[in-house]
């Protein structure tokens, strides 16, 4: 995800300055994405840079607040509307380790998958008691809740890409015990 973007979309629905940005942006995303308050500002600028967003004067405590432009809103509209790209990385880290565990004298593979097998598991635990959490806790005024239904899309994803990750490990230990089919 473009924090950039992330950002676009939340300052749609009105000014904000950049701490305002960052707890509204990790409250949606579950804190998901943890972001620094300096990242924010960073991305701010280059927002204004590019004509996205501008500066709209200064809330009564004196926190600089931004807008989205019109531009900023093509933007938006253009991210909404074009599908993400594909899921995962050709960089991804435990593949590369596998890789190289696979062909690195006196490293047993096996073991590389069954460590990272129980870190995955607990993951799994983890993310899915916190989506169970979620979707049990009541729902203010009984309304529904964006910012609710915001965060369990994310956490739902998580689960879901942890046991994605728990069949990728099976069938890792299924080619290293030659059960390839």
């Amino acid at each position: 995800m473009s924090i950039r973007h992330g950002l676009l979309a939340l300052l749609d629905s009105g000014p904000r300055y950049g701490y305002q940005l960052r707890t509204e942006f990790e409250a949606r995303t579950g804190s998901a994405w943890p972001l620094n308050v300096g990242q924010v500002y960073t991305t701010l600028g280059r927002l204004e840079r590019d004509g996205l967003v501008a500066a709209a004067g200064e809330d009564e405590a004196g926190h600089s607040l931004y807008a989205v432009t019109e531009a900023g809103r093509a933007e938006l509209r253009s991210w909404f509307g074009t599908p993400a790209g594909p899921v995962g990385s050709p960089r991804d880290e435990l593949a590369i380790k596998l890789a190289m565990a696979a062909t690195t004298p006196g490293v047993d593979v096996r073991e590389v998958v069954r460590a990272q097998r129980r870190r995955t598991a607990e993951t799994v635990r983890e993310r899915v008691r916190s989506r169970d959490e979620a979707l049990a806790a009541p729902v203010p005024g009984g309304a529904a809740d964006p910012e609710g239904t915001a965060r369990l899309l994310v956490m739902e994803r998580l689960v879901l890409r942890a046991e994605a990750e728990m069949r990728w490990l099976d069938r890792c230990e299924d080619l290293l015990a030659g059960r390839g089919g």
